[in-house]
Protein backbone atom coordinates (compact mmCIF):
# COMPACT_ATOMS: atom_id res chain seq x y z
CA UNK A 1 0.00 0.00 0.00
CA UNK A 2 1.35 3.41 -0.95
CA UNK A 3 1.93 5.94 1.80
CA UNK A 4 -0.25 9.04 1.56
CA UNK A 5 2.21 11.82 2.34
CA UNK A 6 -0.67 14.32 2.29
CA UNK A 7 -2.62 12.54 5.05
CA UNK A 8 -3.10 14.90 7.98
CA UNK A 9 -1.69 13.23 11.08
CA UNK A 10 -1.97 16.14 13.51
CA UNK A 11 -5.30 17.84 12.95
CA UNK A 12 -4.75 20.41 15.71
CA UNK A 13 -1.62 21.78 14.04
CA UNK A 14 -2.34 20.72 10.45
CA UNK A 15 0.79 18.59 10.06
CA UNK A 16 0.89 15.93 7.34
CA UNK A 17 2.49 12.49 7.30
CA UNK A 18 5.01 13.74 4.72
CA UNK A 19 6.09 16.66 6.88
CA UNK A 20 6.62 14.33 9.83
CA UNK A 21 8.49 11.76 7.72
CA UNK A 22 10.78 14.42 6.23
CA UNK A 23 11.57 15.91 9.64
CA UNK A 24 12.41 12.49 11.09
CA UNK A 25 14.70 11.64 8.18
CA UNK A 26 16.37 15.04 7.82
CA UNK A 27 16.89 15.73 11.54
CA UNK A 28 17.37 12.17 12.83
CA UNK A 29 14.44 12.48 15.22
CA UNK A 30 13.89 9.57 17.63
CA UNK A 31 11.01 10.59 19.93
CA UNK A 32 7.49 12.00 19.75
CA UNK A 33 8.72 15.02 21.70
CA UNK A 34 11.46 15.69 19.14
CA UNK A 35 8.90 15.46 16.33
CA UNK A 36 6.72 17.92 18.25
CA UNK A 37 9.60 20.38 18.64
CA UNK A 38 10.47 20.11 14.93
CA UNK A 39 6.96 20.15 13.42
CA UNK A 40 4.54 21.07 16.26
CA UNK A 41 2.74 17.75 15.59
CA UNK A 42 1.39 16.16 18.75
CA UNK A 43 1.63 19.35 20.79
CA UNK A 44 -2.09 20.20 20.71
CA UNK A 45 -4.46 17.61 22.14
CA UNK A 46 -1.90 14.79 21.85
CA UNK A 47 -4.33 12.41 20.17
CA UNK A 48 -2.00 11.81 17.23
CA UNK A 49 1.02 10.83 19.34
CA UNK A 50 0.45 7.08 18.75
CA UNK A 51 0.41 7.78 14.99
CA UNK A 52 3.66 9.74 15.31
CA UNK A 53 5.16 6.84 17.29
CA UNK A 54 4.15 4.49 14.48
CA UNK A 55 5.80 6.70 11.83
CA UNK A 56 8.96 6.87 13.96
CA UNK A 57 8.99 3.06 14.18
CA UNK A 58 8.48 2.69 10.42
CA UNK A 59 11.41 4.98 9.65
CA UNK A 60 13.83 4.19 12.48
CA UNK A 61 13.02 0.49 12.84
Amino acid sequence: MAVDRNETICHCMGVTRGEIMDAIKEQGLKTVDEVGEATSAGTGCGGCQPDIEEILSEING
